[in-house]
C-alpha cells in the first residue's frame, strides 16, 4: 500500500483539521453491494479517478467498467467453450494494466459463467498509484501479487514463460517510445528486443517513435497461447493506416494479416472514456479462429450502438447498457450473416497491397528563352556553382566553421564564372527549340565556349533549359532501352489479389498511354476502416441551399428591424 501514499494523506488531512470530518462523512454514507452493485460502484470509482487524475501523461485512458464488460463478452463469445471445463485453469494479462479494471471484470465475467475456473490474473502497470490500487483488488480477489508487477512493459516481460489463455489491454495511445519524450531508457530497451528479429516481441517491425501502440499489440500477440490465444485489445485510429508502405507499421499490419490473427475490428461510439472523446477501436485477436474466419477480417460499425448518459461523466457522454452489448455480440457471432449496414466481411488480402512505381518516357524539348533560364535559377541547378542567399547567410554568419569558410571562398571564387553563364545566355536568347539532348548539346556547348567552365555543369544547365515535352524525341540508354523521366515518377497502390496489367489498363493507361510500372517488391498494409462504410450522402441543390439562405436574411433582417425599433 505505500504506492498509496495513504500515511501521507491522511497526515496531511490531519494537518489541515479535516481528518475526522472525512472519516466521519464516509462512516455514514452506505455503500454496500445492496446499494451500488459493482458497475455503479465502478462509476463511483472511475468518476474519482478522472478528477484526479485529470493530468495523466497524455494517451492514458481509464475503461469504463462498460467498455470492459462489452470487451469480455465478445472475446468470450468464441473460441471459449474449453473455459466451461470444470477447474479449468485460465491464464488472463494486461500489460497496461492501469488500476486492473480490464482484469476485475474479466474476473467476474468469467467466475459467474463458471464458479469452479481457477483464474490467474497477470499484470503489468508503470504508474505506482495506479498499480497500488490495482494490486489492492487483486489481492482482495485472491490473486499472487507476484504476478501483479510495477514494471515498464517496454523494458521487461515479467511473464517471459507463461502464455495466455486471454489478452485484454487498453494501452496508451500516441504515447512516445523513442526521443526526448520517451520515458527513460525506453528505446534502448525496445531496440534491443527488436535486435532479437522473429525471438523477440518485436519481430514484425517497429512503429514510428511517436506512438507505442502497434509494440503494445505485437506484446499481446507474443503473450497469446498458440494454440488457444484470444486478445481484446482498444486503439485509436492511427494503428489502421498510418506510415508508408515500407513504414514499420505497415509491416506490423502486413504480419498480422499474413499470420491470420485479426478476427475483427469494432468501432466504437465517440464520448466514452472519461477524459477524451476520440473515436476508438477494438481489436480482436485470436490463434484459434473457427474454421469460417480464416483468412477473413470482419469490421464491425458499432459507433451508434450506446445509451447517452443522464448526466455526463467527465468527457464520457455515452455508456454501453446490456441491450447494446448484446448487439454488438449478436453482430460478431453472426459474421457472414450480420446486417451489412453494420458489418463486412474480407479476405485478409482486401488489406495487403503492392506498391509500384509509375513513370514516362524521358521527353524534353531544349531552349535558350527567358522563361527557361528563370526556371534553371529558381529549380537550383546552379547553386552549387553560386548560391546568393547561400552568401548572405554565410556572410552574416558570427563566427563559421572551417567547412562554412571554405564554401564561402568557393561561392566568392565563382562569383565571375555564374556572372558570365548568365550573361553568355541571356546574349543567346532564342524561340528555338531543340527535341533532343544531341541536337542541344552542341549549341549550348558553342554559346559558353568563352567560360572555363565544368563538364558537370553544363549537363546541369542543360537539364535546368528542359522540360517535359511529348512531341520531343523519346531518349534512350547506350544499350538502347527507353530511358524514363524520374520527374514524372509517381505511385500505384494495387490490391495484392490485383493483377497489376489489368489495374494500368483500367486506371492508368487511358490517362497516359505511354507510362509504364516498375515493381520494385513493396509490399504493404493498411485498414482504411472508415472507407468500407462510407455512405453518399447527396449536397443540397443550388435552389434548395438559395431558399435557405433567403429565409436566414429574412429572419436576420426581421430581427435586426425589431432591435432598432426596441430601441
Amino acid at each position: 500500500l505505500s504506492g498509496l501514499e495513504l500515511d501521507s494523506h491522511i497526515k496531511k488531512m490531519d494537518k489541515e483539521g479535516c481528518l475526522y470530518s472525512v472519516v466521519k462523512d464516509f462512516s455514514e454514507l452506505d455503500l454496500s453491494p445492496k446499494t451500488y452493485d459493482s458497475v455503479q460502484m465502478g462509476y463511483i470509482f472511475e468518476n474519482l479517478i478522472g478528477r484526479f487524475f485529470e493530468n495523466v501523461d497524455a494517451g492514458q485512458f481509464y475503461t469504463g467498467r462498460d467498455i470492459i464488460k462489452m470487451l469480455v463478452e465478445v472475446l468470450m463469445s468464441e473460441g471459449c467453450d474449453d473455459l466451461k471445463d470444470p477447474q479449468k485453469v485460465v491464464t488472463i494479462c494486461d500489460q497496461a494494466c492501469g488500476t486492473g479494471g480490464m482484469l476485475s471484470t474479466a474476473y467476474d465475467s468469467i467466475k459467474a459463467m463458471n464458479p469452479t475456473t481457477n483464474i490467474r490474473l497477470f499484470g503489468q502497470e508503470y504508474n505506482s498509484v495506479s498499480w497500488s490500487i490495482g494490486l489492492a483488488e487483486m489481492l482482495i480477489k485472491g490473486q499472487s501479487s507476484e504476478n501483479f508487477r510495477h514494471a515498464d512493459t517496454f523494458k521487461e516481460d515479467c511473464f517471459p514463460n507463461q502464455k495466455m489463455r486471454l489478452v485484454i489491454e487498453n494501452p496508451p495511445f500516441g504515447t512516445p517510445w523513442s526521443g526526448k519524450d520517451a520515458k527513460q531508457g525506453q528505446e534502448d530497451a525496445v531496440r534491443a528486443e527488436y535486435r532479437r528479429g522473429k525471438d523477440g516481441r518485436w519481430g514484425a517491425g517497429l512503429p514510428s517513435g511517436g506512438d507505442s501502440q502497434l509494440l503494445f499489440m505485437q506484446s499481446a500477440i507474443d503473450k497469446m497461447d498458440e494454440n488457444l490465444g484470444r486478445a481484446a485489445i482498444i486503439e485509436n485510429g492511427s494503428p489502421l493506416f498510418t506510415g508508408g508502405t515500407l513504414s514499420g507499421e505497415s509491416q506490423i499490419r502486413r504480419s498480422m494479416l499474413e499470420r491470420d490473427l485479426i478476427e475483427a475490428i469494432i468501432a466504437l461510439p465517440t464520448d466514452l472514456f472519461y477524459n477524451t472523446s476520440i473515436q476508438t477501436y477494438v481489436w480482436i485477436l485470436s490463434k484459434n479462429k473457427r474454421q469460417e474466419r480464416k483468412g477473413k477480417i470482419q469490421l464491425i460499425d458499432a459507433s451508434g450502438i450506446f445509451h447517452k448518459l443522464r448526466k455526463p461523466l467527465g468527457m464520457k457522454k455515452n455508456e454501453f447498457k446490456g441491450v447494446d452489448i448484446k448487439k454488438i455480440v449478436d453482430l460478431y457471432k453472426a459474421f457472414e450473416d450480420a446486417d451489412p449496414e453494420l458489418s463486412k466481411v474480407y479476405k485478409n488480402t482486401e488489406f495487403i497491397y503492392r506498391e509500384y512505381t509509375v513513370m514516362q518516357p524521358l521527353q524534353r524539348s531544349y531552349a535558350v528563352t527567358a522563361a527557361r533560364i528563370e526556371n534553371m535559377l529558381s529549380s537550383g541547378s546552379l547553386n552549387t556553382l553560386y548560391d546568393e542567399a547561400k552568401v548572405y547567410e554565410l556572410e552574416n554568419t558570427d563566427k563559421l566553421t572551417d567547412k562554412d569558410q571554405k564554401k564561402l571562398d568557393n561561392f566568392k571564387a565563382n562569383k565571375e564564372i555564374y556572372d558570365a553563364v548568365l550573361e553568355a545566355l541571356e546574349n543567346a536568347k532564342s524561340d528555338k527549340k531543340y527535341n533532343s539532348p544531341e541536337e542541344f548539346k552542341p549549341v549550348l556547348e558553342d554559346i559558353l565556349s568563352d567560360i572555363k567552365l565544368d563538364k558537370k555543369f553544363v549537363t546541369k544547365i542543360m537539364d535546368g533549359l528542359s522540360e517535359m515535352d511529348k512531341s520531343a524525341k523519346i531518349q534512350t540508354k547506350r544499350n538502347g532501352e527507353i530511358e524514363y523521366d524520374k520527374s514524372t515518377k509517381d505511385s500505384e497502390i494495387v490490391k495484392f489479389d490485383e493483377n497489376v496489367e489489368d489495374y494500368m489498363a483500367r486506371e492508368v493507361l487511358p490517362h497516359i498511354p505511354d507510362a509504364k510500372y516498375f515493381d520494385e517488391d513493396k509490399i504493404g498494409a493498411e485498414i482504411p476502416f472508415t472507407r468500407y462504410f462510407y455512405k453518399y450522402q447527396e449536397p443540397k441543390s443550388s435552389e434548395e441551399l438559395e431558399k435557405e439562405f433567403l429565409e436566414l436574411e429574412k429572419s436576420v433582417n426581421e430581427r435586426v428591424a425589431k432591435l432598432f425599433k426596441e430601441a
